[in-house]
């Protein structure tokens, strides 16, 4: 039953579309959940807050990411649970609760995109849909063992989904198969904004700093699909390196992508928040707390180091280069992690996750791998405006490995 693993908010809103197009569409009759921060026409989204919930009213229009989907013929079943107000890595909330991991139940099941995940890997749904400003769909996807995708950041439209931060907020995807990514993909991903070429990506490259910042067994259990690659792609007449990618550390790239992503959260939500002094969990209070100490003069070099981290990554991958990296340091941390132990992880994953989100690039999580029963998920990032590439890559590099 879907109520065993708690991935929804209401199961019962569904939508489809009646027209003959949708009917003959590409994703007919596919099933797919709702991160509850979409609009959705006489719905009200809760942003997982039931505050937040209570002092807005339903949405006169659906979003026109959603709208894609619906016309492609899927039919929308449900809305599904999220962090509270999307400001956190883990799944958790105080309000509604955590839904459960179903591919290792005593583990957190990852944030902020924490229903959508559960539902896709507990086969609740073919597809689900998120959003990822930090880590939001790539993180879940790793914890709960399928596919997810952060798109490049503005190519998929993104009206109608509440902000978190809106330098970093895309709309994600997520899947049990390698195959229905790309089909979302093709749908989400207006061709005519895509620049795509049709070439092989022909140079993979291995970021020493991020494979460093991984947990010992994680980093064994990815080797063999790092092999893998490397053979793939010396089929393909590529080749592999070793290299660094931020001389300045990873924890500095975090800090820089936290503080532009705090200083824009709070410059969206101060008002709402003051006014209405909402009931948050302690971690995400702390963290909104924190947000309204910044002031816009005093972080210059933050927003230095993300324009000279675009361009080294534009120039490192340019339209045939990928990022291959572990999505998190490792598995899910266990349902119990709290206090100084809950930010450490979070820290270390964001050094991760923030790679992708400080350049707007596309990142892909794939189910590799497990330590100690819990899934793991190996990333791929292509460069600006290389999705539909990336996505048929990691369809085409799925299928040579599970021959």
């Amino acid at each position: 039953m879907s109520s065993t693993w708690n991935a929804f908010m209401n199961e019962q809103l569904t939508m489809a579309s009646s027209s003959p197009q949708a009917l003959q569409g590409s994703l007919s009759g596919w099933t797919f959940g709702v991160k509850d921060v979409f609009a959705l026409a006489g719905h009200t989204a809760s942003a997982g807050n039931p505050d937040w919930l209570r002092t807005h009213s339903p949405a006169s229009y659906t979003s026109s990411a959603i709208e894609r989907l619906l016309e492609a013929g899927a039919i929308l079943q449900g809305t599904t649970h999220t962090d509270e107000l999307m400001y956190s890595l883990n799944g958790q909330n105080i309000h509604y609760g955590t839904p459960i991991n179903p591919q290792a139940a005593d583990r957190i099941p990852g944030g902020s995109s924490s229903g959508s995940a559960v539902a896709v890997a507990a086969g609740l749904r073919d597809f689900a849909i998120g959003t990822d400003t930090g880590g939001s769909v790539r993180i879940p996807s790793s914890y709960c063992g399928i596919y997810g995708m952060r798109p490049t950041h503005g190519l998929v439209p993104i009206d109608g989904v509440i902000p978190l931060a809106q330098g970093f907020d895309t709309v994600g995807w997520m899947a049990n198969s390698a195959d229905m990514l790309l089909e979302v993909g093709k749908v989400l991903i207006d061709s005519s904004e895509e620049h795509n070429e049709h070439s092989l990506f022909d140079h993979i490259y291995f970021p020493e700093e991020a494979w460093a910042l991984a947990e010992p067994d994680t980093r064994t259990a990815l080797q063999e699909s790092l092999e893998e690659m490397t053979h793939y792609l010396k089929e393909n007449n590529g080749h592999t390196s070793w290299t660094e990618i931020a001389p300045e550390g990873l924890s500095a790239w975090m800090t820089a992508f936290r503080t532009i992503q705090a200083l824009e959260i709070w410059q969206e939500h101060q008002q709402w928040i003051e006014a209405t002094q909402p009931s948050f969990g302690k971690d995400i209070a702390d963290r909104f707390a924190w947000a309204s100490t910044l002031r816009l003069e005093d972080h210059s070099y933050s927003f230095a180091l993300k324009q000279q981290v675009s361009e080294r990554l534009y120039q490192l991958l340019g339209t045939h280069g990928l990022l291959v990296l572990p999505t998190a340091t490792g598995a899910a941390p266990y349902l119990n992690i709290q206090g100084e132990e809950n930010e450490r992880r979070r820290s270390q994953t964001m050094q991760l996750s923030c790679i992708a989100g400080l350049a707007g690039l596309p990142q892909i999580s794939i189910p590799v791998a497990t330590v100690q029963g819990a899934p793991i998920g190996l990333s791929v990032i292509a460069g600006k405006g290389q999705d539909i590439r990336l996505l048929e890559w990691v369809k085409d590099w799925t299928h040579k490995r599970q021959k």
